[in-house]
């Protein structure tokens, strides 16, 4: 694509909105929503939070949910660099934290490309902050000393070969979008004779 050059230095917000409850936004994260020309959200992202952007504030749902995707990601670089150049910055409001299999990292390499500064701003992450919520510790003294968070949904659709050596040590596992695949969790607990194992299932956890 070509960039048309009005401002001299564009830059790229992104902002971690946590994990669906608008309240569990950092401080940063609303400020820099308050100042913001162009916010381009994500689904997962409560849409209250968009009231602490400006009015004339140009809010752009570019939402990705699984099976669901609005958006592919080719065209949501192309869309922060064409606003960042035509406003001059541009907000990325992604659910959890945007280095948490938020693909951040890849929105802003793109837009390194393009010679386009970047801030980060982190947010709460589910895999750490929706257990919390259920009163759930991710580690407990005199229990585990670790806790893994793998994708139940890689690139090619399957879960990552992490989470079979995790499933084997003492560590509290998390399987992030992994709902499609509980009956493959499930069985491989039992086949290595973890059977008992309490295991908890958190959709939505904190949307509603």
């Amino acid at each position: 694509m070509q960039a048309i050059n009005l401002f001299q230095n564009p830059l790229l917000t992104l902002v971690g909105a946590g994990p669906g409850d608008p309240e569990l936004i950092t401080l940063k994260g609303v400020k820099a929503l308050s100042s913001a020309k162009v916010v381009l959200y994500d689904a997962l992202v409560h849409t209250d939070l968009l009231e602490h952007a400006p009015e004339n504030c140009v809010k752009i749902l570019v939402g990705k949910r699984s099976g669901k995707h609005s958006f592919k990601q080719s065209e949501i670089n192309e869309l922060i660099v064409k606003y960042a150049y035509e406003f001059g910055s541009v907000v990325r409001l992604k659910g959890g934290d945007p280095f948490v299999f938020g693909r951040g990292s890849e929105e802003i390499e793109y837009a390194e490309k393009f010679g386009i500064a970047s801030i980060v701003i982190p947010g709460l992450s589910c895999s750490t902050s929706l257990p919390g919520l259920q009163g759930m510790p991710l580690t407990k003294r005199g229990v585990n000393e670790s806790f893994w968070v793998v994708t139940g949904t890689t690139e090619k659709g399957g879960i990552s070969p992490d989470f079979y050596l995790a499933a084997q040590s003492s560590a509290t596992v998390v399987v992030l979008m992994g709902r499609n695949k509980l009956h493959v969790i499930t069985e491989f607990y039992k086949s290595i004779g973890k059977d008992k194992m309490p295991i908890a299932v958190i959709h939505n956890g904190s949307l509603n």
